[in-house]
């Protein structure tokens, strides 16, 4: 078990300024943000806090790049080549970005180490984007020559979450940058290490002035970025509550939006399958994220026959489980990410008992730890859907099983919410899970499991989000299309 912290490892002389017009800046207050490790409980880190002044900078960093700089009119195999070298360059800095996220969310070592090749592959795919996306097509014309171009979006707002905040901040960058945007990177307060590094990753990498910036924000400057004219694009993965500012603010001026929202995925386990089997995939993938994970299968569905047993098995799994320091490779869940996100999982156990919910397992903080945010994987059963607990997303390793009359009304549960981000269908029938997953209205669909694959697409229906992030439908938001009608071809044009 390591005691490295991150001023011992990471080189912060960059983390009091902010990155914008491709140079390190002071920022105008002298207000910082802390960074608080969520297994020791203490201060690791300080970055600088932007206000508006300094957001004003960045977007006409970005905003001038865009107008006037090269990076839009380059074609996409020259971006490309840039890209290349950030790649590069970020695979480079693995270490300090594995320990970045462990120190600031408490996610275990074991996944962090192994977590730069997944998020980097946002950018390996845009890269190959650059010529397998037809940015020009030619369409047929009675006379003359039609073309469909797809011309960059503009100034893109990237704003990334605290739970994974370098993938998700790459899913973003990518896609906008490959295709000529220039961009605003604003990570959560809570979260802020990955993106400078990645900021000086771009620095290395030799983009034009402005066509990547970073600051870092809280609430009201990061309001401001929203609603900044310059500002054509906003991508926001987040919480619900925070999305919907983002929507209204973004609607009243018509900008562009993608937005990543909650969840609160069902699986739905199909009478022939394996209970203990069930059990165990089902308690493992709450462990993801210690818990916080907006695709978490957090509501279990099962015949009402087989709830008692399925039950008797997921509490077994849970009371397994490992509790502790992340970076203790015996240990397989480690802290709530932050005080205030423990204390919101409390509350909703508390209005789960109180609603009528069973209490099988876990629901309060392992009373041998007394330091960290940590907190035991709890088991809801006999779980009514109109339930808060079922209904809300409570972001922690909390399992409800709801039971159900058969196959049609377990796709009626499992569509009985706001949300519609993930979901998974437990059968040894891959018909049977074809037939069901048809019928879910969500975003993804795993069989026999948590999946999801942003070489495709990810995102959710309903509250859980508008539009989608990777693959050729990840792309597309970050680009609009123009229709040329022209008398022939231009010469010199190979389409």
């Amino acid at each position: 078990m390591t005691t490295t912290t991150l001023a011992d490892t990471i080189d912060s002389a960059n983390f009091r300024k902010l990155y914008i017009a491709g140079e390190w800046v002071k920022p105008s207050t002298v207000r910082v943000l802390n960074v608080i490790s969520p297994f020791t409980e203490e201060q690791v880190f300080q970055v600088a806090e932007a206000d508006i002044a300094d957001v004003d900078l960045a977007v006409e960093a970005a905003y001038k790049a865009f107008e006037s700089g090269p990076w839009p009119h380059m074609s996409a195999p020259e971006r490309a080549t840039i890209l290349q070298a950030f790649a590069a360059a970020l695979r480079r800095r693995a270490d300090d970005f594995a320990i970045a996220w462990t120190e600031s969310t408490g996610v275990l070592a074991a996944m962090s180490n192994g977590s730069l090749e997944y998020a980097v592959s946002a950018i390996d795919r845009s890269i190959a984007q650059a010529s397998s996306f037809p940015f020009i097509e030619k369409h047929p014309a009675q006379n003359g020559c039609n073309i469909l171009v797809h011309e960059p979006v503009g100034v893109v707002a990237a704003i990334a979450p605290w739970n994974a905040p370098l993938a998700s901040m790459l899913m973003k960058v990518g896609p906008a940058l490959i295709a000529g945007c220039t961009l605003i990177m604003k990570p959560a307060p809570q979260t802020p290490i990955e993106a400078y590094i990645v900021a000086e990753c771009a620095d290395e990498a030799g983009f034009p002035p402005g066509v990547l910036n970073l600051i870092t924000a809280d609430r009201e400057a990061s309001d401001y970025l929203v609603r900044h004219r310059y500002v054509d694009k906003v991508s926001f993965t987040g919480s619900l509550a925070t999305g919907r500012r983002v929507a209204l603010v973004c609607a009243d001026r018509i900008a562009r939006v993608t937005l990543e929202l909650g969840g609160k995925s069902a699986a739905i386990v199909l009478d022939d399958y394996d209970l203990e089997k069930a059990a165990k995939n089902l308690v493992d993938a709450i462990c993801v994220l210690n818990g916080q994970n907006c695709a978490a299968l957090t509501r279990v569905i099962v015949s009402r026959k087989r709830h008692d047993e399925l039950v008797e098995h997921l509490a077994s799994a849970m009371q397994m489980i490992t509790i502790g320091n992340p970076y203790d490779p015996e240990i397989k869940l480690g802290p709530i990410s932050m005080k205030s996100q423990l204390e919101k999982i409390e509350a909703y156990i508390a209005k789960g008992i109180a609603e009528g919910a069973i209490l099988v397992t876990g629901g309060r903080r392992p009373a041998k730890l007394k330091c960290g945010y940590y907190f035991e994987p709890t088991l809801f059963a006999n779980v009514d859907n109109n339930m808060s607990i079922a209904q809300e997303e409570i972001f922690g390793p909390v399992l409800c099983v709801i039971p159900c009359d058969g196959e049609s009304d377990a796709i009626r549960i499992a569509n009985d919410s706001p949300f519609g981000l993930g979901g998974a269908v437990y059968t040894n029938d891959t018909n049977a899970a074809y037939r069901v997953a048809r019928r879910f209205r969500t975003g993804t669909v795993g069989h026999n499991g948590m999946k999801a694959s942003f070489g495709i697409a990810f995102g959710g229906f309903k509250q859980s989000g508008i539009g989608r992030e990777g693959g050729t439908v990840g792309l597309m938001p970050y680009l609009e299309p123009k229709t040329l009608m022209l008398g022939s071809q231009p010469q010199g044009l190979d389409i």
